[in-house]
């Protein structure tokens, strides 16, 4: 394999690894939003199922009234629904994704450059050897 196939093939593997980086930091993404969904967003519970009039429940981080934090004790349905377990689950499951993905996004990128940099110095090595006229 001659060198240039083998740096064509070898930017091509760089490039790959830098997509699913990116890929990754998509799904990280979308792991950041959907927790930001659980702790912002005003939400709905039925209080019996098939509730015609569900009772409405303020987002849990910004709830003046502790609805979502008081639970049942209080006659309240809105503390049961969305508990602290799952945003902290949601959280914690995009920690690996995002590592992963900088990861892999750092070395398909760095991989790139240092091949780009190792032809430029292939072509200035044999722009010095060439005699000037």
């Amino acid at each position: 394999m001659r060198s240039r196939d083998y740096d064509r093939d070898f930017r091509y593997r760089a490039g790959r690894t830098r997509t699913w980086g990116l890929v990754l930091l998509s799904l990280a993404a979308l792991l950041w939003a959907w927790c930001a969904v659980l702790l912002l967003m005003p939400y709905e519970v039925d209080e019996e199922p098939d509730d015609e009039y569900p009772a409405e429940c303020e987002s849990r981080l910004f709830t003046d009234r502790a609805t979502a934090n008081e639970g049942l004790r209080n006659g309240d349905y809105c503390g049961d629904e969305r508990d602290w377990p799952e945003v902290i689950a949601v959280l914690g499951a995009s920690l690996p994704v995002s590592i992963t993905g900088v990861g892999l996004y750092t070395v398909g990128t760095v991989s790139r450059r240092m091949s780009a940099h190792s032809e430029a110095m292939r072509e200035l090595d044999v722009l010095a050897r060439t005699p000037k006229s």
